[in-house]
């Protein structure tokens, strides 16, 4: 009995697997694709473009406030400029 245990767990690991990987080429994406995604979505491309644009001199520390004022600037941007990529916009509100 317990290797027949043994065995069906063993078959919903394999078959479960690892979900396949996931890449966003942020350089294609539109404004108004990133303001229409999901909100967890937003946050991950936010998350990534503030460290992206953060300066090497900046402490390693994640500000929520800043993120959500920068979240803010880049929607209202993207929001008035639905056709310019997502690089273009955050270029005009996130460079320093």
């Amino acid at each position: 009995m317990k290797i027949v245990l043994m065995l069906a767990a063993a078959t919903m690991l394999w078959a479960a697997g690892p979900a396949p990987a996931q890449q966003l080429d942020l350089a294609t994406i539109k404004c108004k694709e990133f303001v229409a995604s999901d909100k967890e979505t937003v946050g991950y491309i936010l998350m990534w473009l503030i460290g992206y644009y953060a300066g090497e001199n900046d402490p390693p520390v994640v500000d929520f406030d800043k993120m959500k004022q920068s979240g803010g600037k880049l929607g209202a941007y993207c929001g008035t400029n639905p056709e310019h990529s997502l690089i273009t916009a955050a270029d005009k509100v996130l460079a320093k």
